[in-house]
């Protein structure tokens, strides 16, 4: 197996055990929610893409991996048995593996930012910020 794949279904896990987590089986059919957060629709995105490409006989046992799953968010080897079908997946579709590098972020990190409290601001990268009562910006 390509060390390509085994990066990508590591950099896809947790965003297919939000995924599973928030909509279980439905993840097929779940259209893209404003209320899910980020982590989850991405997850969506990815399990929907490999459920798309894959036969009847295909989907039915990834469907049936992922609804393991989703009963048993704690059972590591019913996360597995995704993770093995995703792999199994891409080996045989090189469009699919494509796709997917496509869909998840490319820098392999995930940050969560979290700000709380009266005129916080929450950013990854910012330039300047300024905040507060009569805040101004000074050039020199």
């Amino acid at each position: 197996m390509s060390s390509e794949i085994v990066q990508l279904v590591q950099q896809a896990g947790p965003y297919l055990t939000t995924a599973i987590s928030a909509y279980g089986v439905a993840v097929f059919t779940r259209a893209e929610s404003a209320a899910a957060d980020a982590t989850a629709n991405l997850g969506r995105r990815v399990l929907q893409a490999v459920w798309r490409r894959r036969d009847e006989q295909n989907r039915a046992e990834f469907e049936a991996a992922v609804q393991d799953a989703a009963e048993a968010p704690d059972d590591a080897d019913a996360a597995a048995a995704v993770r093995q079908q995703i792999k199994r997946a891409l080996r045989e579709d090189t469009e699919l593996l494509a796709e997917l590098a496509r869909i998840l972020p490319t820098s392999g990190e995930t940050v969560d930012v979290t700000a709380s409290g009266i005129r916080s601001i929450a950013a990854k990268n910012i330039g300047t910020a300024v905040t507060g009562d009569n805040a101004t910006l000074r050039h020199s």
